[in-house]
């Protein structure tokens, strides 16, 4: 089938993502109540990570089921929910998100696509084009960003069939090839009024709150698709002989393994950690609470956690599948072998659902954000540290127990954060978010000091769960990579 997918065999992938709608894997992000399975965030990475085998169907499915239907179950009228979610469930209908265009991708409010109130009232009139749109070529609703007025920053319901709208021809990429990527264009496109999804005027809503969601998930199609890799590489080490036994025998093939291993335990240990505690605040709301409008206001609340997902997932993707094709060496390189593969498609993951860059951005200033608003007690900290610094150095005995030396490496990063951040916010002030290469390596830090804290803790819980025998493999990747 993925010769035939990597070919676009036409129609094929439109027709493996119906039948994954009709055996319910389209509808994890959609209530019970529209036909879909409403799973839990841990469900939800699971799947994800299940999904990601082969990446052009991973990102297809990713978007349909998560950035391409999410905007109508977290912003839509009661008729639009009822009208799309259960065809988008289960897959009768498919969908895709439009955010990008050929002069705006980072900087997506800069959208040039125009709408405006026909004389009559009833429709908006759509013009101008959307670009790398996932499910563009094969779709039949599309979420579509525009300006009113060319203003008013905001969203609609596009089907296919709308007068004025049409798809491109299929884009040539370095990988994905399997996927479906097209720019759509809309030529006095008619939408009918009541296809607005959420406010005029309120479009940064509902694309940054989706993009939120959409970078988590891309975590964990990445950590998928990372031990997808490992394991074929761990295969292939099996398998291959050089001087008269397998080179898996090697230290430096072995020590390859081990780390694309300790790095995938970290970022899973990370996103784990993220969704079941996107899961407990969901919970904490109550059985009567409003599930959609509760897990959107968690994804907002977690919104650095989903960029620090995306980042560390993806330049860890991209780690193990360049290690992969060492490991294979000449016939990495060859088109027949899985690993080429591999690499081609883990590249655009650093690229889409917002650059590593401008999540690197965001994941300082969403922090800072909070530590002024007093959100988040980060300044206090940092007084607190202040005094610990000037009062000279401690001769109190030192932690003791099996992970003393860790909880000493872990007290010791935030430190060195808190010390740093406060250093650059005293020199810059309001014009921190100017400097880039300061921020960039701040939130380096923020991403080492998370992927740290969760590998800990998870490692303490199954050491307090099944005892230190049980877990000497998890506990290893976690010494490794903490030291």
């Amino acid at each position: 089938v993925i010769p035939d997918l990597e070919q676009h065999k036409p129609g094929l992938l439109s027709q493996l993502l119906k039948k994954a709608g009709e055996i319910g894997l389209l509808g994890g992000g959609v209530p019970d109540e529209y036909g879909g399975a409403d799973l839990d965030k841990v469900s939800s990475v699971q799947l994800a990570e299940k999904l990601s085998a082969y990446a052009s169907f991973g990102v297809s499915h990713g978007g349909h089921s998560g950035i391409g239907t999410l905007p109508i179950v977290f912003f839509g009228s009661a008729e639009q929910k009822k009208k799309y979610l259960p065809l988008l469930a289960t897959g009768e209908k498919l969908a895709a998100y439009c955010l990008s265009e050929p002069q705006a991708g980072s900087d997506a409010q800069n959208s040039r696509t125009r709408a405006v109130l026909s004389p009559d009232g009833r429709s908006w009139i759509l013009n101008g084009q959307k670009m790398w749109i996932t499910n563009g070529g094969f779709a039949d609703v599309y979420i579509v960003f525009a300006k009113v007025d060319g203003e008013k920053f905001s969203c609609f319901i596009v089907e296919r069939g709308f007068p004025g709208f049409s798809a491109g021809a299929e884009e040539k990429k370095m990988g994905l090839k399997g996927s479906s990527t097209t720019a759509l264009f809309f030529e006095n496109c008619q939408v009918p009024r009541e296809n607005l999804l959420h406010e005029v005027g309120r479009g940064h809503i509902v694309a940054f709150n989706i993009l939120n969601a959409g970078r988590f998930s891309l975590g964990a199609y990445c950590t998928g698709g990372a031990k997808c890799t490992l394991e074929i590489a761990s295969k292939y080490a099996k398998e291959r002989f050089a001087f008269g036994k397998p080179i898996g025998n090697f230290g430096l093939i072995r020590a390859k393994l081990g780390e694309m291993a300790i790095r995938i335990f970290a970022v899973e240990s990370m996103i784990y950690r993220s969704a079941g505690l996107m899961d407990r605040a969901i919970a904490a709301a109550g059985e009567n609470a409003d599930k959609s409008q509760q897990s959107m206001k968690v994804f907002e609340e977690y919104a650095i956690e989903s960029s620090i997902s995306k980042v560390y997932g993806s330049e860890l993707l991209d780690f193990v599948v360049d290690e992969a094709v060492q490991i294979f060496g000449g016939y990495g390189f060859h088109e027949d072998y899985p690993v080429a593969r591999a690499y081609r498609d883990s590249r655009v993951n650093r690229i889409f659902e917002g650059t590593n860059e401008i999540n690197r951005m965001l994941i300082i200033q969403m922090l800072m954000k909070r530590a002024t608003s007093g959100a988040l007690p980060l300044m206090q900290a940092g007084a607190k540290l202040r005094e610990e610094i000037l009062a000279g150095p401690s001769f109190e005995e030192p932690p003791s127990g099996p992970w003393s030396d860790e909880e000493r490496i872990l007290a010791g990063v935030k430190k060195a954060f808190l010390l740093v951040a406060g250093a650059a916010l005293e020199k810059y002030r309001d014009r921190l978010a100017d400097q880039q290469e300061v921020v960039a390596a701040l939130s380096d830090m923020v991403m080492e000091c998370y992927a740290i804290e969760s590998s800990l803790r998870r490692v303490q819980k199954a050491e307090a769960a099944h005892g230190a025998a049980g877990v000497t493999v998890m506990a290893d990747a976690a010494r490794v990579f903490l030291h």
